[in-house]
């Protein structure tokens, strides 16, 4: 992977405000103008949350793949808003991510998954917890990995 920098992580108040737009940007091609997401706002709030951090990759100029953790500190801790660039698809970045994630929390790890990517999660340690559910318009289902 030439290029690509080391997955960073950090709280809002520590994110360069570039950055940060990069990040946003990124969710919002993928969420908002590829999976057509509008019944729900992208900026929900939780990213302002004092318990949130968001992980991302860079390469050059632009944000390829991020995710936020939800309850960073908590007793479980919510992995939520993955995305990946289109043109950094395949090339395992997200799998990177939520690798980072579950090393920097030792916590049980949960997720609610788009329906299609369950297999995806299940290499990831990862098993479904309860019946599909519809979030956004999109088939989901929640999983949860066991912290270590």
């Amino acid at each position: 992977m030439a290029g690509v920098t080391s997955i960073r992580s950090a709280t809002l108040d520590r994110i360069a405000p570039a950055t940060l737009y990069r990040i946003v940007r990124l969710r919002t091609e993928v969420f908002v103008y590829e999976q057509g997401i509008v019944s729900e706002p992208e900026l929900d709030g939780l990213d302002l949350e004092p318990g949130t951090t968001h992980y991302w990759v860079e390469e050059g100029d632009d944000v390829v793949a991020t995710l936020r953790v939800l309850d960073a500190d908590g007793p479980v801790i919510h992995i939520g808003r993955v995305a990946t660039a289109k043109q950094a698809r395949g090339r395992g970045l997200a799998a990177r991510l939520i690798e980072s994630v579950i090393d920097d929390h030792p916590q049980p790890v949960e997720i609610l998954a788009q329906a299609y990517l369950e297999d995806w999660y299940g290499r990831l340690g990862f098993e479904r917890t309860g019946p599909n559910c519809v979030e956004a318009g999109i088939d989901h289902l929640p999983m949860r990995r066991p912290g270590r």
